[in-house]
């Protein structure tokens, strides 16, 4: 097939339209695998299944890399007036005036995305219906340096005191340097209360090993600590979305794990990529965990025992 010729893909009811499927987007070379346009495409449609559960019904920021990761990148907020109608929009309140974010809420929706050099999709924390109040809480385990090993640890003392204030809890690498612990909650609590909450669990575990962990936001002030970013959890704020693609060498996913996977010696941010985060999604490491969010109050008032104990 020509570089120049589009390929035509039926999702549904739609047809949505590749233009250049043989363009490069993530160059080979240093051992790294080359993926085409047409490649995000066809990873795309099969992990679909597992990855519009955690976009339908979010605003999305679309991280856009037309020139493909070596190219220039932007941060798309704000929907083009030129995508199709049928594309699910919803206008939210920033500051000063409104933002209108594209919402994925279908297979066609998502390989549009993939035409437009869209690789990374970023999400709200919250549901359009209730967009003031997240049903999810999210710790970004940011290591100072490539070191996999201090955000394994930090990940079971973090997994550990969520067990003590019996939140469930998940687990995803993020493709890039760290993980993502993911903390689903019911939605009666605004962003306020939900990162005061996840600052106090965070303040707590630094407490315990201040000389691992920070939750220090400038970079100059951490040292070699892990920093617990919670920062996340905020209105308008983003995290990357479960089985996203990352713009680095070799097409890293953010795919969720299991727990008793955090054990694999052969586990990093970057152990999934396109070739094969689909076979992960399809042992269902998450199982039922993000439906049992959970208020607040229980786990609040644990934690206020441990802090004043």
């Amino acid at each position: 097939m020509s570089a120049d010729r589009p390929r035509t893909v039926r999702a549904g009811r739609h047809t949505v339209e590749v233009h250049r499927p043989d363009k490069v987007l993530f160059p080979g070379g240093d051992g790294a695998k080359e993926y085409t346009k047409a490649d995000l495409v066809d990873y795309h449609r099969s992990v679909a299944p597992f990855m519009l559960p955690h976009l339908r019904g979010r605003p999305l920021m679309v991280e856009r890399h037309p020139d493909g990761i070596d190219g220039a990148r932007f941060m798309q907020k704000n929907t083009p007036e030129n995508y199709p109608e049928w594309i699910t929009r919803v206008e939210v309140a920033k500051e000063g005036g409104t933002v209108c974010h594209t919402v994925c809420d279908d297979t066609a929706t998502l390989l549009y995305l993939v035409d437009q050099a869209g690789l990374t999709l970023h999400r709200w924390l919250s549901r359009v219906d209730s967009v003031e109040r997240p049903d999810r809480m999210v710790f970004d385990l940011d290591p100072s340096k490539d070191d996999f090993e201090a955000v394994r640890e930090a990940a079971r003392l973090l997994g550990e005191l969520l067990n003590e204030l019996r939140l469930p809890s998940a687990l995803m690498t993020t493709g890039s340097r760290g993980l993502h612990v993911v903390v689903p909650v019911d939605g009666r609590h605004d962003f306020d209360e939900i990162r005061g909450f996840a600052r106090d669990i965070a303040d707590t575990l630094v407490a315990g090993h201040p000389d691992r962990l920070t939750t220090a936001a400038r970079k100059k002030d951490r040292g070699d600590r892990l920093y617990l970013d919670i920062q996340r959890n905020a209105y308008a704020q983003t995290a990357v979305a479960p089985y996203t693609v990352r713009a680095k060498p070799g097409a890293p996913v953010a795919t969720p794990l299991t727990w008793e996977q955090l054990d694999d010696p052969g586990l990093d941010a970057r152990r999934w990529t396109v070739a094969d985060a689909v076979e992960q999604a399809r042992t269902d490491p998450w199982a039922d965990i993000m439906r049992k969010g959970r208020a607040l109050g229980p786990a609040r008032r644990r934690l206020d025992a441990l802090m004043s104990s």
